[in-house]
C-alpha cells in the first residue's frame, strides 16, 4: 500500500524530519504536495528529492525563482495563499500540519477533508482555535494525530487503559536552557542564549518559548482539547534527560509512560506508520548507558508564562487566543532586541488582564480565532509602544533568588 503524503511546513525542522523519514521508505509514501515559507531553493530542492508532484511557497514574491530551481524537473509548483490552497487540496492520505504560528492556521483546517488523516504539529490550531479546528474536524471525520513528542507519548501511553481511567496527564519540559538561572541572570538573557536548548534544534521563536517555558503552557492548552480532559488532569514535570515525554497516571496508581530518545522522527514515524509501525534508523535508548532520570516541579515563580498559560486554560473562552496572540508580539520583540527575556510575560499577563474584562467565548471559526488573534496583537504592540513602566515589570512574584535546587534522582 502507498499512501500520498503532503507536508505543510516543510523546510522547517519538523518539515525536514519528515523528509527524512520518507526519504527512509521509498516504496511507501508518495509525496503529493510540499509547502514552505520563503524558502525557495530549499523548498525545491526538497521536491527534487523527494519527487513531489507540487511544491507551494506562502510568499508570493518567491514564485519566479520557485520555478526556476524547478526547472526541468516536471514539478508543478505555485506562490501565494491560491497556491497554497491548491496544496491543501491535492489528494492525500495524510497531511502532516507543521507551519509554525498562527499562519499554520488556515492551511491547517484547508487540510481537514473526508478520507484524510492530519498529522498536528502546528500548537495555534489547538491553542488559538482547538474548539472550533476539534468540530471540524469531527464534521470532516477526520482522525487528528499528535505530532509534538510529548503528545504523541500520550497517545502512545493511553493505548494501556481507557480515557475514563485516566487521573492525569503528565507533560514533560527539559526545562530549557535557563533552567538553573536566577531570574537577575535571565534578565540579561539575549537571543543567542535561548537559543542553547539542551535537546533539540528548533527555530527561534520555539527556543524562546521553550527557555520562557511558555511552549509547554501551549502544550497544556493543546492536550486539553487533544485528549478532552480539563485543566485538573493536566501536570507538568521538568525531565532534563528528555527521554520520558509524557506519562498517563491511572486511578488506580499505576503509571504509564511513553519513552524514546529525543528525536522527533519517532513521533512522526509512528504517526505515518498509523496502523503498522515503520523501520527507522535513529538511536535507540540505552537505559544502562544514561544511568539515571531526574524530576522536578517547574518553577512558575521564575517562569511566570507557564502560570499565564494555566490561567488562560482555566478561563477559557477567548483567552488562549488572546495569550497566542500576545505572546508572539513579545517574542518577536525579545528576538528583535526591543525588550528583555524577563518583559515577554510582563507583556503577555497586561495584554490578558487589559482584553479579559471585554469577554468573548472560544472562537466557533478559525476566521473569529484570527480576528480575536488580531486584537490581541495590536493591544500588545500598543504596550510595548507606550512601554510604561508599570506594564513592563516583571510579574508579581517572580523570584530573584540564587540559582535552582539540585534535581530529585530516581
Amino acid at each position: 500500500m502507498t499512501d500520498r503524503i503532503t507536508v505543510l511546513g516543510a523546510t522547517g525542522s519538523i518539515g525536514r524530519s519528515t523528509a527524512d523519514v520518507l526519504s527512509q521508505h521509498r516504496d511507501r509514501f508518495r509525496v503529493s504536495a510540499l509547502v514552505a515559507g520563503q524558502d525557495a531553493a530549499g523548498l525545491a530542492r526538497m521536491a527534487r528529492e523527494l519527487g513531489a508532484e507540487y511544491a507551494a511557497l506562502a510568499d508570493r514574491s518567491r514564485h519566479a525563482e520557485l520555478r526556476a530551481e524547478l526547472s526541468g524537473s516536471g514539478i508543478a509548483c505555485g506562490a501565494g495563499p491560491s497556491a497554497v490552497h491548491e496544496a491543501c487540496s491535492r489528494d492525500a492520505d495524510l497531511v502532516v500540519a507543521a507551519i509554525s504560528g498562527t499562519a499554520g492556521l488556515v492551511p491547517t483546517r484547508d487540510a481537514l477533508k473526508p478520507g484524510r488523516r492530519v498529522a498536528l504539529a502546528n500548537k495555534e490550531s489547538l491553542v488559538s482555535a482547538g474548539q472550533a479546528f476539534m468540530a471540524e474536524a469531527k464534521r470532516q471525520g477526520v482522525p487528528i494525530l499528535a505530532m509534538d513528542s510529548e503528545h504523541n507519548a500520550l497517545t502512545q501511553a493511553l493505548a494501556a487503559g481507557c480515557i475514563e481511567d485516566v487521573e492525569t496527564l503528565i507533560l514533560t519540559a527539559s526545562g530549557g536552557p535557563f533552567r538553573t538561572w536566577s531570574s537577575d541572570r535571565m534578565a540579561g538573557a539575549t537571543p543567542a542564549h535561548t537559543a542553547k536548548h539542551p535537546t533539540y534544534s528548533m527555530g527561534a521563536k520555539i527556543n524562546v518559548d521553550s527557555a520562557s517555558l511558555m511552549n509547554k503552557g501551549l502544550e497544556l492548552i493543546e492536550a486539553h482539547h487533544l485528549f478532552g480532559v480539563g485543566p485538573d488532569r493536566l501536570g507538568v514535570v521538568v525531565h532534563p534527560q528528555s527521554i520520558i515525554h509524557g506519562l498517563v497516571q491511572w486511578r488506580d496508581g499505576g503509571v504509564t509512560a511513553g519513552m524514546a530518545v529525543p528525536d522527533m522522527r519517532i513521533p512522526i514515524a509512528h504517526c505515518l506508520g498509523v496502523e503498522r509501525r515503520l523501520t527507522i534508523e535513529v538511536p535507540r535508548l540505552d537505559l544502562a548507558a544514561i544511568g539515571s532520570f531526574t524530576f522536578e516541579a517547574p518553577d512558575e515563580e521564575r517562569f511566570p508564562c507557564l502560570r499565564l498559560a494555566r490561567e488562560a486554560l482555566a478561563a477559557g473562552g477567548a483567552m488562549p487566543a488572546v495569550l497566542n496572540g500576545a505572546n508572539e508580539i513579545a517574542v518577536q520583540a525579545f528576538l528583535d532586541g526591543r525588550i528583555g527575556f524577563l518583559d515577554i510575560p510582563a507583556v503577555v499577563e497586561e495584554t490578558c488582564r487589559r482584553r479579559s474584562g471585554q469577554g468573548a467565548a472560544a472562537p466557533a471559526t478559525i476566521e473569529e480565532a484570527l480576528a480575536l488573534d488580531g486584537e490581541a496583537r495590536a493591544l500588545a504592540a500598543e504596550l510595548l509602544q507606550r512601554r510604561e513602566p508599570s506594564q513592563l515589570k516583571i510579574a508579581a512574584g517572580a523570584s530573584r533568588s540564587g540559582e535552582r535546587r539540585p534535581p530529585r534522582r530516581v
